[in-house]
């Protein structure tokens, strides 16, 4: 496989503003669905000094690995997807196993996109 087929199934994901715990769940629930570039122990933390953190990880969307179930946060998630068309309409359709998730807004280019998705709990809007 080829270095450009393999960069059009990673989905970049980047999300702030949200507590430590809702964004270890969401990193959780995509790594039950896919590769990622984060080591399973690698907990998003606090920043020492108290301004605002962003966490990162990069999913390769290419392979289903599992799909999650219905999840908990304490609060809704903001997060970022910048990848391919079908590589971030992946990621949308798993998080949608866990959580509500809404689009909240889209800049298209070529051949990739970023999607800002809002994340609540099931039965929630």
């Amino acid at each position: 496989m080829s270095t450009a087929q393999d960069d059009s199934a990673k989905v970049a994901v980047t999300f702030d503003g949200s507590a430590k715990e809702d964004a270890r769940i969401v990193l959780d629930v995509l790594g039950i669905s896919f590769a990622s570039d984060r080591d399973p122990d690698d907990t998003p933390q606090d920043s020492p000094d108290g301004r605002p953190m962003v966490w990162s990880a990069t999913f390769d969307v290419s392979r289903t690995l599992g799909v999650p179930g219905p999840t908990r946060l304490e609060e809704p998630v903001t997060l970022t997807a910048q990848g391919g068309y079908r590589a971030v309409d992946r990621l949308r359709e798993s998080l949608a196993e866990a959580f509500t998730v809404r689009v909240i807004g889209t800049a298209a280019g070529d051949q990739e996109q970023e999607t800002r998705f809002r994340l609540e709990n099931q039965g929630q809007v």
